[in-house]
């Protein structure tokens, strides 16, 4: 799994599209890491910041180059897509799956 923080330091959202862009494009070139996490933050607000909308607004209009896309607050060991993740790319560990966390997004690349 290859890990990105785009939330620290803050940025635009073409500085976060832009590393998106060029971390999926390691994860798909690459002969080991098959899973993108991105830390993105939740926000101060309470209820999502712009670059967790950023994040997954780019996710969704690029999802047919993933296998799927897991928002963080569903990333768990009993989630459908996690377990069909874990069964097909084998166990890994990662402290976001003993509990919910909506300042991260789980890309899967086909």
């Amino acid at each position: 799994m290859l890990t990105i923080d785009v939330a620290h330091p803050p940025r635009r959202p073409e500085e976060v599209e832009a590393a998106l862009l060029e971390a999926w494009e390691r994860v798909r070139n690459s002969s080991s890491f098959r899973l993108l996490k991105v830390i993105h933050g939740y926000g101060s607000g309470g209820r999502g910041g712009s670059t967790r909308e950023c994040v997954r607004n780019w996710a969704y209009n690029r999802r047919t180059r993933f296998r799927a896309v897991i928002y963080g607050e569903d990333y768990a060991l009993l989630d459908d897509t996690t377990m069909d993740i874990r069964r097909e790319i084998g166990q890994y560990a990662d402290t976001d799956l003993t509990m919910p966390n909506p300042g991260v997004t789980i890309i899967w690349v086909k």
